[in-house]
């Protein structure tokens, strides 16, 4: 073939191991429903509309379903995920969640410097230095929350069945573990639900024990909601046969996704409400 100039080129032979994606229209679109989304956001708190706010969201879910269709097609399309490609999916999605954990570790820190310093806090002169403030009345951490320990900890065994069992062949196995974690999952997202609606303190006007315990728990809460439609996805397609105990890289990353979020739980579950417990709330 010839260049520019019109200078004769020989191709050099060398195949590359990368995947060039072809022209994908939903980086765009995502933007642009991302966009309509928070300005929906903004019109539905200042103005009660929210029309905007549905159409952006609808936007944004299309987006997220018709990209992730052609990324599960292009793992299906020999050729394409090779070796290197594999190595930097795992790069990619271990740089994901350690951004996930520093995401965290800013709602970690907000409580742990009103929970160790309580003084800070604008009514510490009446607070006489005490954490959770004076008439804040906690959760009893062995009870709801001890029930949703239980259900992350057992959903964290049922996905680890469900991988081991992908690795020694038993199909049977890796659907009914998959199967187990999304009904896992779906329960404490139930439990939690029921918890926030029988709180004895509320977002507006609680104060700050009450905003990052509700920040905490419920981004902690958004991510199981997340994994739990990873994991779904992963079932589907175990069903349909797309994995194998070499090629499975789509599974591994919700199973990975899935043990952060466990461990995620464990520090809540310790620090706010075993630690950080005051006068508990009866219902």
């Amino acid at each position: 073939m010839a260049d520019s100039h019109g200078t004769t080129v020989e191709p050099s032979g060398i195949k590359q191991p990368y995947h060039l994606v072809d022209p994908s229209p939903w980086p765009i679109v995502g933007a642009a429903a991302a966009g309509l989304l928070a300005f929906g956001a903004i019109e539905a708190m200042h103005n009660r509309t929210y029309v905007l706010l549905s159409l952006g969201l609808l936007g944004v879910l299309a987006t997220m379903f018709l990209w992730w269709r052609d990324v599960v097609r292009e793992s299906r399309t020999p050729g394409l995920h090779t070796p290197v490609v594999r190595i930097g999916l795992r790069y990619g999605m271990i740089l994901f969640i350690a951004s996930e954990v520093m995401f965290f570790v800013a709602f970690f820190w907000a409580f742990f410097h009103y929970a160790l310093f309580p003084s800070h806090l604008a009514e510490g002169v009446y607070a006489k230095d005490t954490w959770p403030p004076p008439g804040v009345y906690t959760f009893d951490p062995w009870h709801l929350p001890l029930l949703n320990t239980m259900i992350l900890l057992l959903s964290g065994c049922t996905v680890t069945w469900a991988h081991h069992s992908l690795l020694h062949g038993d199909r049977k196995g890796l659907v009914t573990g998959l199967a187990c974690t999304v009904g896992l999952g779906l329960a404490f997202t139930a439990v939690q639900a029921y918890e926030y609606s029988v709180a004895p303190f509320t977002f507006i006007n609680g104060g700050v024990y009450p905003s990052t315990f509700f920040l905490a728990t419920g981004f902690h809460g958004f991510h199981v909601i997340i994994g739990t439609i990873f994991l779904a996805v992963c079932l589907f397609r175990a069903m349909k046969g797309h994995f194998t105990a070499e090629r499975h890289f789509g599974f591994e990353a919700a199973a990975w996704y899935w043990h952060f979020v466990d461990v995620v739980w464990l520090f809540l579950f310790v620090c706010v409400y075993v630690w950080a417990a005051g006068p508990i709330a009866h219902h």
